[in-house]
């Protein structure tokens, strides 16, 4: 078996002891080789039906490190399974297309497309510096309801770094329904920053909206509680020399009614 290979089951591994006791200030902090990985989330209201559906607002984080400091792993890929007991509901409401965000400031962006924004949030990322040393970049994030991929909803996360040079994104998530213990499937693909000398190190989201369509009032996120746990799930795949990979759920409590 390669070394990348036996450092992808060693990272599984140490995932699945880590996320079952280690915390952080309330969060799960998981560590594979020198990648350290810290995520939380959480909904309010917590008070939810046991058997229907009702409005709820989801925050979550998550951030990268490496031990002893310095430059983080380059995270390609994050994948986050939600619940079975959440719900998601575009039913009219409006879209906002990657194209049409191209270029634009964060507030520009908002003002573009006001109906179909579902959240908001910050990205932070290491960004090297071509002459040498580095720099923190950062960005107000804005998350919109996207057009539907192949008949499936999709959401397109907007950003605009200024740092060491202007770079807007417009990153398509496509939300696949699935069966099972978690309902839905977000596939969030990192691009390049900075021309690759750029690393995430911190996502924060804030994910709620109400919304009326056809006389009925919506939610974008909803949820029941019927078990007492909602579950979120996240696998973080690392483009490092090991191919590292970071693979766990946290658990949050909820009370049926």
């Amino acid at each position: 078996m390669s070394r990348a290979a036996l450092s992808k089951l060693a990272a599984l591994g140490c995932t699945v002891v880590a996320l079952a006791g280690a915390t952080v200030a309330g969060a799960a902090l998981v560590s594979a080789g020198d990648v350290m990985l810290r995520a939380n989330g959480g909904f309010q209201p917590q008070v939810l039906p046991r058997n229907s559906y009702a409005p709820i607002d989801f925050q979550g984080f998550f951030d990268v490190s490496r031990w002893g400091g310095g430059k983080p792993a380059k995270l390609a890929e994050a994948v986050i399974d939600f619940d079975r007991d959440g719900r998601l509901n575009v039913a009219g409401l409006p879209t906002c297309s990657p194209t049409a965000l191209a270029g634009l400031g964060v507030r520009q962006g908002r003002e573009t497309c006001p109906g179909a924004v579902v959240g908001t949030g910050r990205v932070d990322a290491w960004i090297d510096l071509p002459g040498g040393g580095a720099l923190q970049g950062s960005s107000a994030l804005t998350i919109f309801n996207g057009p539907r991929l192949e008949g499936r909803p999709t959401a397109v996360l907007h950003a605009r770094m200024s740092a060491p040079e202007v770079q807007t994104f417009a990153i398509v998530v496509p939300i696949e329904k699935r069966r099972g213990g978690f309902r839905y499937r977000a596939r969030l693909a990192v691009p390049e920053i900075a021309g690759g000398r750029g690393v995430i190190t911190r996502v924060e989201v804030d994910v709620g909206r109400r919304f009326s369509s056809g006389g009925v009032r919506r939610s974008y996120v909803s949820a029941r509680c019927s078990d007492g746990i909602i579950h979120t799930h996240g696998r973080f795949i690392f483009a490092d020399a090991d191919a590292t990979i970071i693979d766990g759920s946290v658990e949050k409590g909820c009370t049926p009614r």
